[in-house]
């Protein structure tokens, strides 16, 4: 589309200008439409009404580029090197690790690319328009600025539209917006600085006609509508490394520099102190490759890998591996309210009528719950008020619930939904009323006059038989100025007490509930037609219903879960402030004990810095537009933050791409939003987040215990080497047995520490520091620890047996047999396996559900390492001599004192 193009349908503010205005503007006539030719040239003027993604890198390049990473620099040198060596396959496995990692970083990224895709298919539909003054039906692709489109229940808009015609009309627009309330439709000129859920005269692309029939202009397609800078704004934020993957990064590319340095140093050295070319590249090399951890990359990914499949059972599908290590570090959760927090179903909650006040209990759609007064089951059939407001509002009803596998629905407003559920919990339904009082005529809603009307033919159960009924709901100003009785509890008339009926309704708006208000009248049985004149004035208060859309009572306990971790819990929607307000402070939401509500036209007259401080101490932002949700997002990053956001609308999805990660419901999540996430919830359910923050702990947990364990032995045994060369010593350790000690007893001892279960108390710490670095100060003082430990170990059995039995073979293979000695009581210290028995010693119970996997793995360490040493074909290829009983015995001993060292280093760094 050309810049001319967006200039014409981006420079009117059009819910700010009357139809004729607009119709000028886009050179339309609003009878007749436009005419072929005018479509053609707008067609080659404007483009196609569809949204295009951004064309992206080929799969060889993004293939390609999943090795651009320090970590994968690490493992392609040690491959190098070892290849250089004429270890090929040694080469070969580190080289496969590496092609594996790229693989699967390459589907994981793959399937996030079709977002804008997405995108495209959510807003393409059939359109019925006015063409050269006929009405046809075109894919809505085909629609151009200023086609004249017509608008019927169920319908998808397919364009912006600026509305020409409104009868009834209202649309659906929770996926754009965040409200859950269909929203009523009019022609009327709006403020051109109304938020977008207030344009009332406006439609726009994507939503859904629930009620009524219109008409509009088309004023924006394609990219330019809503929905299309939605598009952009995905297409334009930033995609953000994981925490993880920034510190990786950092660590290894500290690493790679320190390691080649070392290196050159070595073999520098070597020279000076006389030795050759040849024993100096060896032991450089062999310097390197005992610094090199490679077995750590596969580790990670082995690691993420199992968590992703924990928290699957947990009812969560992980679209990207490093997010559920991110969302265990989240320290912030900003959660969409509609279909997220709530149930999505709007329920009546409370009942003014006869005087009293009813509270009603169960959720949603389905006719389970009871009415109480005063905590006492009320029989509606003993109270005449309660019953005959109940009656209104199932027979003043143009919708209907539906039971689809065992989920109810309303086909129609979801508020006559509730108004439904609540009269079938009590045993009326719509079926029986109609039959006994069958509807004549009705008066539809419409703004201008704020209610709806039924005529119902006379009942042979009341009291005035052989009158017909009027039923009325509606806005309470416009009942109550019409009425001039009301029923009171025994369902006798009485005077109309408006005040009291005013500060119920002000008492049931604080809690976030919608009010409607119901009366009723009777007619002479005669009557089959109704008009606005019959319901002027003498109506029968009946009473009023206050409902709301109530938070999911698992996602309460889920939200407080998350607070008592330390994860602040914030909610993000398009809704109104009271009611947002309500259901934060019904879930528990607080921040310092405060409930502070802020409502987008608040921050957007807000600098950076009184942005970033009011969405610090915000806890509800409502009436939130797209980019503000993605400005919040960002804001809180800016703080340090790792942000977690859910959401399941076509609104959310800019935010949970920019967040650190995004989380999109799986069954209301609409496709947009999920192929924007990093997560998915298969059950809709945000208490299953509280469960995916405890995996995703774990799992960092589990990274910690990986490199707390396998680069003690890289540094020790870089150290014997450095200080061997230092010293003008024989190498107490050759390059092949760094070898086999990295890549097999590594992958044995290490990789099992992926699997290891959760700890008691991972849910009872608060989020990690996200500016701690992943070398923390007291894991690296651990590592330089065990290092010096398995240095000493290696350099001082060596130089005991070489220079006792002269047998340098058989003191490099007692090393090496002590050093894995030590490793195997240092990875118990730092197991549950290990932690629990300890524990156990001195009396403190502590359930492990799965040790297996370390067992496992020790127990194929001791027997490989036999083999190591006892096999004389393995004794030619690496240089071993095999032990007797005594000789195994010394090395198991010497290796005891890691136990009261770990000991030591768990007590100031415990891993649990």
């Amino acid at each position: 589309m050309t810049a001319t193009a967006k200039e014409i349908m981006q420079s009117h503010q059009w819910h700010n200008l009357s139809v004729l205005r607009v119709a000028q503007h886009l050179g339309t006539n609003i009878e007749a439409g436009l005419n072929a030719d005018e479509v053609t040239q707008r067609r080659e003027r404007f483009g196609s009404n569809e949204l295009k993604s951004k064309p992206g890198k080929s799969p060889l390049v993004r293939f390609l580029l999943q090795f651009y990473q320090p970590l994968l620099y690490i493992l392609l040198i040690a491959g190098a090197i070892k290849a250089l060596l004429g270890q090929w396959v040694n080469a070969g496995v580190i080289w496969g690790v590496t092609l594996i990692n790229a693989i699967i970083g390459f589907i994981q990224e793959s399937k996030a690319e079709s977002a804008i895709a997405a995108l495209a298919s959510s807003v393409q539909t059939n359109a019925t328009i006015i063409r050269n003054g006929k009405k046809v039906q075109v894919p809505s692709p085909e629609l151009v600025p200023g086609d004249v489109v017509l608008l019927a229940s169920g319908d998808k808009v397919p364009a912006d539209l600026r509305l020409i015609q409104a009868r009834n009309l209202q649309v659906n627009e929770s996926a754009l917006t965040g409200e859950s309330i269909a929203v009523e439709k009019s022609t009327q000129i709006i403020d051109a600085d109304a938020p977008l859920a207030e344009r009332t005269n406006m439609v726009y692309a994507g939503s859904f006609v629930t009620f009524g029939t219109g008409s509009g202009i088309v004023v924006a397609i394609g990219e330019t509508t809503e929905t299309g800078r939605i598009s952009q704004l995905i297409e334009q934020g930033t995609s953000l490394k994981t925490p993880l993957t920034r510190k990786f990064d950092k660590f290894s590319r500290t690493l790679l520099y320190i390691i080649l340095g070392i290196a050159a140093l070595t073999f520098a050295v070597g020279l000076g102190y006389g030795n050759s070319w040849a024993e100096m590249f060896e032991a450089a090399v062999a310097f390197a490759v005992s610094a090199i951890p490679e077995g750590l990359p596969a580790v990670v990914t082995v690691t993420l890998a199992i968590g992703v499949s924990r928290v699957a059972r947990r009812h969560a599908i992980v679209r990207k591996l490093p997010a559920v290590e991110t969302l265990g570090g989240a320290t912030v959760i900003c959660s969409d309210k509609t279909g997220t927090l709530t149930e999505n179903q709007m329920t009546v909650q409370a009942i003014y009528a006869g005087g009293e006040n009813y509270t009603v209990t169960g959720t949603g759609y389905a006719p389970q719950g009871e009415i109480l007064l005063n905590e006492q089951l009320v029989n509606w059939d003993h109270t005449p008020a309660l019953a005959e407001c109940l009656k209104a509002g199932l027979l003043c009803n143009d919708s209907h619930l539906e039971n689809k596998d065992g989920q109810w629905q309303v086909i129609g407003d979801p508020t006559e939904g509730a108004l439904i559920a609540i009269a079938n919990k009590v045993g009326l339904t719509y079926s029986n009323l109609e039959q006994e009082m069958p509807r004549r005529d009705v008066i539809p809603f419409e703004s201008e006059f704020q209610y709806m009307a039924t005529l119902h033919a006379a009942s042979p159960s009341a009291n005035h038989r052989g009158q017909a009924t009027i039923y009325v709901k509606g806005s309470v100003e416009a009942i109550l100025k019409r009425s001039q009785q009301m029923l009171d509890a025994q369902g006798n008339l009485a005077p109309i007490d408006a005040e009291t009926v005013h500060q119920e309704v002000d008492a049931m708006a604080h809690q976030g509930l919608r009010v409607l208000a119901f009366a009723k009248k009777t007619v002479p049985t005669s009557q089959d037609a109704l008009d606005h004149a019959d319901i002027e004035t003498d109506l029968i208060f009946l009473g009023l219903q206050g409902m709301i859309d109530p938070p999911r009572a698992e996602a309460i306990k889920a939200v407080q879960a998350c607070q008592e971790a330390g994860i602040q819990v914030k909610m993000i929607t398009g809704d109104h402030a009271v009611t947002a307000r309500a259901i934060a402070e019904r879930m528990g939401f607080n921040k310092n004990g405060q409930v502070l509500a802020l409502t987008g036209s608040e921050l957007a007259q807000m600098s950076n810095s009184e942005l970033a401080t009011a969405i610090e101490d915000g806890v509800v932002f409502a009436r939130v537009a797209p980019e503000q949700k993605l400005r919040i997002v960002e804001a809180l990053q800016s703080k340090g933050e790792v942000v977690a956001m859910t959401g399941d609308g076509v609104n959310d999805a800019p935010a949970l791409r920019q967040a650190d990660i995004g989380i999109a419901m799986g069954g209301a999540g609409t496709e947009v939003a999920k192929e924007a996430s990093d997560m998915i919830l298969t059950d809709d359910n945000f208490a299953s987040i509280e469960a995916a923050v405890e995996e995703g702990r774990t799992v960092y947990r589990n990274l910690l215990k990986a490199i707390a364990f396998i680069l003690p032995v890289n540094g020790g045994e870089s150290m014997t080497i450095l200080i061997s060369v230092l010293l003008a010593r024989a190498l107490p350790i050759l390059s092949l047995q760094v070898l086999w000690l990295n890549m097999v007893n590594s992958i044995t001892m290490t990789v099992p520490l992926a699997f290891e279960p959760k700890s008691e108390r991972v849910m009872q710490q608060p989020p990690r520091n996200p500016r701690e670095p992943l070398l923390s100060k007291s894991l690296v003082k651990r590592i330089i620890a065990i290092s010096v430990f398995n240095w000493i170990l290696i350099f001082g059995v060596f130089e005991w047996i070489e220079q006792t039995t002269g047998n340098i073979n058989l003191a490099r293979t007692m090393a090496i047999q002590a050093l894995v000695a030590g490793r195997i009581f240092y990875l118990l210290s730092i197991s549950q396996l290990g932690i629990a028995a300890f524990n156990r010693l001195r009396g403190i119970r502590q359930t492990v559900t799965d040790a297996s996997a370390i067992g496992i793995g020790i127990a194929c360490t001791i027997i490989l390492q036999i083999i190591f040493s006892q096999w004389n074909i393995m004794n030619k290829l690496f240089y071993t001599a095999p032990l007797n009983l005594n000789q195994w015995l010394i090395c198991l001993l010497i290796g005891l004192p890691m136990i009261l060292l770990s000991i030591l280093v768990n007590r100031f760094d415990p891993l649990d």
